[in-house]
């Protein structure tokens, strides 16, 4: 099967899954962090927020407001500080 054919073949299970003649294979969900939340649970500021994520304090603040979502490595620090926010401090500390 030639690029041109697995090309079309793909977009072919797309839309059959997406008329719902079809299951989708897998199914990847991420949480959204809700940095406020983290952020107030570890009674910091935003400046001392983004000094510990290595960030600007734009950032934290787009993040806090849902204008932009805190992704790849960033997405999985704030996990990690959300189940153990010993980590936050561990973090700022270097």
């Amino acid at each position: 099967m030639d690029f041109f054919d697995e090309l079309k073949a793909s977009l072919e299970e797309a839309v059959e899954i997406k008329e719902g003649n079809k299951a989708p294979s897998r199914v990847t969900r991420y949480e959204i962090a809700d940095v406020k939340a983290i952020r107030e649970q570890l009674n910091v500021s935003q400046s001392e927020m983004a000094l510990a994520l290595g960030t600007s304090i734009d950032t934290i603040k787009s993040w806090e407001s849902r204008r932009r979502n805190p992704t790849g490595l960033a997405a999985k620090v704030l996990a990690v500080i959300k189940s153990n926010p010993a980590f936050f401090h561990e973090l700022a500390a270097h």
